[in-house]
């Protein structure tokens, strides 16, 4: 019976500490949308002064800076075609699949959303497919990813978050 709890813990925490879908092979070829970020080109960096930002900003800079001092820097967009009309009308409902990266260039890192039955999971991967995943509290576990987009309903709608609803 201790075996079998053992065996339940390591596995249920192997479960929280990975990527919740598969890296989208494909990535290469979602488009890069515009946004105010996508725009603006990277995260502000560490240094910056974001408390006049809303608290989604402040926080997503915190953990960003968390995984690289001194910022991610460069980001870009990316929305995979089969969800590009969910993704413009904002709503909530995506096709299953991979929809949304957020990639951050300089680290060679893609956070991934991925749906399933309209659920979203969060992903992170490295470009070249290795599961980039750590512990809760690292800002590169699903966790993280779903305390956000789930936290800040001004912002976030079933997984995707803009600063427009």
């Amino acid at each position: 019976m201790f075996k079998k709890v053992i065996l339940t813990i390591v596995m249920v925490t192997a479960l929280f500490a990975a990527s919740e879908s598969s890296y989208p092979t494909h990535w290469k070829n979602f488009a890069s949308v515009k946004t105010t970020l996508a725009t603006i080109g990277a995260l502000p960096g560490c240094d910056a002064d974001v408390s006049t930002l809303p608290a989604i900003y402040q926080e997503t800079v915190a953990t960003y800076c968390a995984i690289k001092p001194g910022g991610p820097g460069a980001v870009e967009i990316l929305v995979n075609a089969i969800a590009k009309k969910a993704y413009t009308k904002r709503n909530g409902k995506f096709p299953d699949g991979a929809t949304m990266i957020l990639h951050l260039k300089d680290l060679k890192v893609l956070f991934v959303t991925t749906y399933k039955n309209n659920k979203p999971l969060y992903s992170v991967y490295t470009e070249n497919g290795q599961d980039a995943a750590g512990d809760v509290g690292s800002g590169l576990n699903p966790q993280d990813c779903r305390k956000c987009h789930t936290g800040y309903s001004a912002f976030c709608v079933n997984g995707q978050c803009a600063s427009l609803k």
